[in-house]
């Protein structure tokens, strides 16, 4: 795995140049042919028609997606690389200045380790291998992490799909010495409970941890309608923000379990009701029962995982975004967002706009909205934006 290019095996492209100068992603169809015999997960050096260099990267057969760039130079895919390249993102986060105790630690394609995903809750890390290569590479991650944010707690939650994909069994647990069960961590003015390893995500959605204040600071004195509300964690925010009351709509009981342990946490139970219902038809009951609401916030799971049903995400995405216009009183907040990445921003806002002709609002665009900063974009690597939103006034 750690070789460098003279003793590595090669794998040789099509074509020269072009998009796999800028992009980590090569697909099988892409692949001319291969010199030496790379096992599934091992490092592979990449030369373009041309025989000039493209990179080094994890090399899997089993997937379409075969192969992954992790490096553009000849240097070899060992411990120090993995410490140097966690360390370039750790210190990218504290450069930053977050607010909050939990963080994206690495994302993947967006700190140049395609395949990896880790998310920092105080003296836990809680690390996702999505390629066999990476998981293979674990012990490394794992001193490499240590080596930039101190001794931390590691546990393991693989997702499962990624891992039938790259042939490998996804772990769910800590890696060596247990850990706590929880751990509460701090965002701005609130506290928030994470279960490691239950739950979506890695405990808690912290692509939304600067719109979470962002949006609380339009809450002040307003009633809250927190859909697809998850645990609760925007109105927890607009509670902490001076929120007259929040009604926070969400169907699973376990998040909903969640959502009520972290309004007691914070001292909000008494302002907030829980309710156990499909979002779509408690928004549809809403909307029949008149009900107002100064701020609604709709933070829905991904509506498609596919290119093909982007005609029918784009339906629902309408459907709840004119049923919150329509709930809006006037003044009131929308804050609204997609995370299915087949969804594009001009897309989301066309449907945004097709839902308040429809529903006869006239609402206007305070600020467009993303993933926090700890979730890097990289401009030639399109894959890496996935979350959108609108901050909408209805006037």
């Amino acid at each position: 795995m750690s070789s460098g290019r003279g003793s590595s095996p090669r794998l040789r492209l099509r074509r020269a140049g072009g998009r796999s100068r800028t992009h980590p992603w090569i697909y099988a169809g892409e692949i001319a042919g291969l010199e030496g015999a790379p096992e599934p997960g091992d490092a592979v050096t990449v030369l373009d028609q041309a025989d000039a260099l493209v990179g080094r990267g994890f090399y899997n057969p089993r997937a379409s997606l075969a192969c992954r760039i992790l490096t553009r130079r000849d240097e070899p895919i060992d411990p120090a690389w993995f410490a140097r390249r966690i360390g370039e993102a750790a210190a990218y986060r504290q450069a930053l200045d977050l607010p909050g105790q939990a963080h994206r630690l690495v994302w993947s394609e967006g700190d140049g380790l395609p395949g990896l995903v880790v998310d920092r809750y105080a003296e836990v890390v809680v690390v996702q291998c999505l390629t066999l290569g990476m998981s293979r590479a674990l012990p490394w991650i794992a001193a490499g992490l240590r080596g930039a944010v101190g001794e931390v707690a590691v546990y393991v939650a693989d997702e499962p799909g990624a891992a039938r994909l790259e042939g490998f069994e996804p772990r769910r647990g800590w890696l060596d010495g247990d850990g706590p069960e929880t751990v509460v961590v701090a965002e701005g003015p609130a506290r928030f409970t994470v279960r490691v390893g239950t739950g979506h995500k890695t405990g808690l959605y912290l692509d939304q941890a600067e719109n979470r204040l962002r949006v609380a600071r339009w809450a002040a004195g307003r009633t809250v309608l927190d859909a697809f509300a998850y645990t609760g964690a925007f109105a927890v925010q607009a509670l902490a923000a001076g929120a007259a009351r929040a009604l926070c709509v969400e169907s699973s009981p376990v998040a909903g379990a969640g959502a009520a342990a972290d309004l007691l946490l914070n001292g909000f139970s008494g302002r907030a009701e829980l309710r156990a219902a499909n979002a779509f038809d408690e928004l549809r009951r809403l909307e029949r029962a008149r009900a107002r609401f100064g701020l609604v916030i709709l933070d829905p799971p991904p509506f498609t995982r596919r290119k093909g049903a982007l005609d029918a995400a784009a339906r629902g995405y309408k459907e709840i975004n004119l049923r919150a216009m329509r709930l809006l009183e006037r003044g009131g907040i929308l804050a609204t967002f997609s995370c299915s990445h087949h969804v594009s921003p001009a897309r989301f806002e066309e449907v945004c706009r097709a839902a308040a002709e429809d529903a006869g609002a006239a609402m206007r665009t305070l600020e467009p909205l993303g993933q926090s900063r700890d979730h890097p974009v990289l401009l030639t690597v399109p894959e890496t934006r996935y979350l959108k939103g609108l901050l909408l006034e209805k006037l």
